[in-house]
């Protein structure tokens, strides 16, 4: 199963952050449904091109946290996850990563317009990049 999930070696996040964060989205958005069987850890660290250590890691958190679990001999499987708890997360997340485009923008002494363009253009921009890797996806 391909999953849409990118590392980006120029970043300056360490990889498992990356992997872990972008594979929390997928779950928490339900874009990886409840149940969804896990490409395993070898197979995984293969397509992304990196470490079976990262992909362990990442795997281990997500289930710390109750977003995966794992079967022996079985697999790892998206956790079932209480639609409340789901929409929390989320929108957790979101409040803090605008908290910090907002603390930065205020700092800069960007006003609210500057700020609100900012936001629909990266909105937008975001958007069709989503899609078009969706796309991209698909066609694999």
């Amino acid at each position: 199963m391909w999953i849409p999930v990118h590392i980006d070696e120029t970043r300056p996040e360490p990889l498992y952050h990356q992997v872990e964060v972008q594979l929390r989205s997928l779950i928490l958005s339900g874009r990886l449904a409840e149940g969804t069987l896990l490409p395993s850890i070898r197979e995984f660290a293969a397509d992304l091109r990196c470490s079976a250590i990262t992909v362990r890691r990442v795997y281990q958190d997500l289930e710390n946290e109750g977003l995966l679990r794992t079967r022996q001999g079985t697999g790892t499987f998206v956790a079932g996850i209480d639609q409340s708890a789901r929409d929390g997360y989320r929108l957790e997340r979101v409040v803090e990563a605008f908290e910090r485009a907002v603390e930065t923008g205020l700092q800069l002494e960007c006003t609210r317009e500057e700020m609100e363009r900012i936001w629909q253009e990266a909105y937008e921009r975001k958007l069709a990049e989503t899609k078009a890797e969706a796309e991209k996806g698909e066609g694999s």
